[in-house]
């Protein structure tokens, strides 16, 4: 077998309307065309004894089982490499089911379709699928976990992180289309003017200075201690010598930490010598010149949430930990912990698994343990010095027994440094009583806190945090869209596409527009060429000044990636002729049709297809669209017009030289 090109689709395709992440591979079956799965000696036996999930695969027959009897009775392997696509993903944790293969005109060669999660992902599934394929076929050894454990890698390479997922997953349950700007965690809501974004749990409209002041822990303590806001004692040292005079001031037992550092990076707690404070300093100055040495405060770790300047969620937070038996060594017991189906490869679940480290090994030296230690039946040990979901840590939601002085400080404290997206760590022994009374203090205060523990507690009721935060960016009422009109068909795309950015422009909007010539911004040209595909869509609907669009959207960017949106408001087709084909796997006026119908399929329910009704095969693109129809002919008596009219459809004739438009029954 030979692959001979793999397309990644972002949009609406020739190949889906509705699944708009999809591989497009061609692949040359070359000799095994002749050999359906039938033929081939002891190969449904290899694939079941390979796959046995697959046994879930229903295929075309509609049952458990299904896809194993097409493979006994005898199937193509292209049929067979895309269930293999979509069974590693999903082997992976990423949840893939949708997939095609259809014979291309030229026998042997076909386009196995399979439905992606992350492009690289997609990209490696197909390539890997092949490989497992032929070594089923040669009957060879095939090491399909490396296969599973690289897409993991690849998966939490690319992917958006929980606390960023969970937003755009809120953004897309509302409608507003989103965008990815660069392939870490900067995403950009909405289109045009009305765009918002977010960077992590980070956004737009929040403040610089006030992710400055919360990136300083000495600003913020100041800030917040001149607030009558309980903070441990304690001061920025840089050397041995602040080092000696902070501990002298506050006493033992000390924490230290980088004075610009995140997520608990570089943190080391309950330091209780000169020996241990020294190390501490060390290990936070590999994050930060200057270091914060303070009071180590005894309590619970507590996460709170503030979103918009209100209370939101609340977590107790426990550090990764393995309780002793009696009768099993430490590396035992954290094998016992990470063998929980909870417990996965980074974000992939809600727990991450426990990665023994050099905090870890430092933390059982201090102890005089090390992973071979068998430790008593009961006693609790703590692997990681924080809690941090990241390395191990388990969450437990208390959001419902937050005393409301607790939350009335929260709410404070968001407001004092300026944060609209705020996360306060507590140290307390319960926020279900006031801290004040309690001994508990604030400990740091987050810009870009993260959701997940939030979210996917270990215990207690999971929070929708990301609801808040799509309230706050796109309030009740307010448009995240821009109007898009999209043009499509043979001949005429370019005109028709400038004809009606001249018309949208005179009525006022700043209109972005895409020709075969060029991007146009407010008719100042951006780019020139053949910007009719998707990139150049996104390059309309990422700028801020823009709100109108006017694509044109021709057969090469359709086939090439799908659309560079999801959907639009209106949407023209030209016509259909012979023009290109040969080109793209595209040979027949039926199926240039079916590429071109993918631009009115987009249109919204309340929006217009605007058809020429003297095309057949434009106008019977009409019968497959779930919005409104507009038709338009240069022949005045067009039965198809005077039958549309009759049913108070909109139409546009061409008559005694003028164009005239058809409403209600004719008139």
């Amino acid at each position: 077998m030979k692959i001979l090109e793999i397309k990644v689709m972002k949009g609406p395709n020739y190949w889906s309307n509705k699944r708009h992440k999809l591989i497009v591979m061609k692949l040359d079956l070359e000799d095994l065309e002749e050999k359906p799965t039938n033929k081939i000696d002891g190969f449904s036996e290899r694939l079941e004894a390979m796959f046995p999930s697959m046994f879930e695969h229903r295929c075309s027959e509609g049952v458990e089982g299904g896809f194993f009897s097409r493979v006994k009775h005898g199937t193509w392997m292209g049929h067979v490499i895309e269930h293999i696509a979509l069974e590693i993903q999903t082997l992976a944790g990423m949840e893939c089911g949708f997939g095609r293969t259809r014979e291309t005109s030229t026998r042997g060669i076909y386009h196995v379709v399979f439905s992606y999660m992350e492009e690289n992902a997609g990209v490696f599934a197909a390539k890997a699928s092949v490989s497992i394929a032929e070594s089923l076929i040669a009957g060879t050894p095939h090491d399909l976990q490396a296969d599973i454990q690289k897409l993991r890698e690849i998966r939490e390479d690319e992917r958006l992180g929980p606390s960023t997922g969970s937003i755009v997953d809120e953004a897309v349950k509302r409608k507003i289309p989103w965008i990815r700007l660069n392939r870490h965690s900067l995403v950009q809501l909405g289109y045009g003017k009305n765009q918002k974004r977010i960077q992590a749990t980070v956004a737009s409209t929040t403040s610089n200075i006030a992710v400055e002041i919360a990136c300083d822990k000495e600003d913020t303590k100041n800030l917040l201690e001149a607030a009558q806001i309980p903070v441990p004692r304690g001061s920025v040292i840089y050397d041995e010598g602040d080092l000696q005079k902070a501990i002298d001031k506050i006493g033992y037992p000390v924490i230290t930490k980088p004075l610009d550092g995140n997520h608990g990076k570089g943190v080391t707690t309950n330091l209780r010598n000169w020996e241990d404070a020294l190390r501490g300093m060390e290990i936070a100055k590999k994050y930060s010149r200057a270091v914060i040495c303070e009071k180590y405060i005894t309590g619970r770790d507590h996460r709170v949430l503030v979103i918009n300047y209100k209370f939101v969620a609340a977590a107790l937070r426990t550090p990764a930990a393995v309780f002793g038996d009696g009768q099993h060594t430490i590396q035992q017991l954290i094998d016992k912990v990470n063998s929980d189906p909870r417990r996965g490869y980074g974000h992939e679940k809600v727990l991450t698994a426990i990665k023994v480290d050099d905090q870890t090994m430092a933390m059982l030296a201090k102890m005089n343990y090390t992973l071979d230690t068998v430790i008593a039946a009961g006693e609790e040990l703590w692997l990681k010095p924080t809690a941090n979901l990241s390395t191990g840590g388990t969450a437990t939601d208390v959001t419902d027994i937050v005393h409301p002085n607790n939350i009335f400080m929260a709410e404070r404290i968001a407001r004092i440094i300026g944060l609209d997206i705020c996360g306060i760590d507590i140290m307390a022994d319960n926020l279900s009583e006031p801290i004040t009374e309690n001994g508990g203090a604030i400990l740091e205060v987050n810009a870009a806190p993260g959701f997940r523990m939030h979210l996917d507690p270990t215990e207690g009721i999971g929070r929708n945090v990301a609801e808040p935060v799509i309230d706050m960016l796109y309030p009740a009422g307010t448009p995240s869209r821009i109007p898009i009109i999209a043009v499509s068909g043979t001949n005429g795309k370019t005109t028709t596409t400038r004809l009606l950015a001249h018309i949208v422009k005179q009525m006022g909007y700043h209109v972005g527009f895409t020709t075969t010539e060029g991007v146009y911004i407010q008719n100042q040209m951006m780019m020139q060429g053949d910007c009719t595909g998707p990139v150049s869509a996104e390059f309309v609907l990422k700028d801020p000044t823009v709100d109108f669009a006017v694509l044109e959207c021709a057969r090469g960017g359709i086939l090439r990636a799908g659309l560079g949106f999801h959907n639009c408001d209106m949407a023209v087709v030209t016509n259909i002729a012979p023009d290109h084909l040969g080109l793209g796997g595209i040979d027949t006026l039926q199926q240039l049709a079916r590429v071109k119908a993918v631009v009115p399929k987009a249109v919204l329910p309340g929006g217009y297809a605007i058809l020429n009704a003297d095309d057949d095969l434009v106008y019977a693109m009409r019968e497959d669209l779930d919005c409104k129809v507009a038709l338009f002919s240069m022949d005045e008596n067009n039965p198809r017009i005077k039958e549309h009219s009759a049913a108070n459809g909109i139409s546009c004739v061409y008559e005694n030289g003028y164009f005239t438009i058809l409403k209600e029954a004719g008139k």
